[in-house]
């Protein structure tokens, strides 16, 4: 079974997990996801560029509300359950824990503990942090030893 890591943001879209559950084929898939609360994920100024960059003005605005912390962990978590289900309903293996601090970190164990073949980050753009290669999928390259592939989710 080919084992990958997912690494994301937000709960996963009814296209999300279409597309992840179909990059390989009919070859059976089990996904270990690594749920990283928005809130804690980047600084709000540089979401907030990147909404503004993406043209949505109000977005930006609201990004200072976004919860952080302790009150990021229950959205987090309900995230992630929601994400599990999908990808479960979708005949895959899934497992998956809410990431409270050092994603990479973290990632890298779980690639070398689970032996996993690739990692999936699935994110909104982050224009600034991709500019200057400081993005998960960017550092995780130089990090986990196995294929990183960046897709940008999808908004429902």
């Amino acid at each position: 079974m080919f084992t990958s890591v997912l690494m994301i943001e937000k709960p996963l879209t009814s296209e999300d997990v279409e597309f992840v559950t179909t990059l390989h084929g009919d070859e059976a898939v089990a996904f270990i996801v690594l749920m990283q609360p928005r809130g804690d994920q980047a600084d709000v100024l540089l979401r907030a560029i990147d909404d503004v960059a993406l043209g949505e003005l109000k977005e930006a605005v609201r990004e200072a509300e976004e919860p952080a912390g302790e009150e990021a962990k229950a959205p987090a978590q309900r995230a992630l359950e929601r994400s599990l289900a999908a990808l479960r309903a979708r005949g895959c293996d899934a497992v998956g824990q809410v990431i409270e601090s050092h994603p990479l970190d973290k990632l890298q164990a779980v690639v070398d503990g689970e032996a996993a073949d690739e990692v999936i980050v699935l994110t909104e753009p982050h224009y600034v942090e991709e500019f200057f290669h400081r993005d998960w999928a960017s550092r995780a390259r130089h990090k986990v030893g196995v294929p990183v592939l960046k897709l940008f989710a999808h908004s429902e």
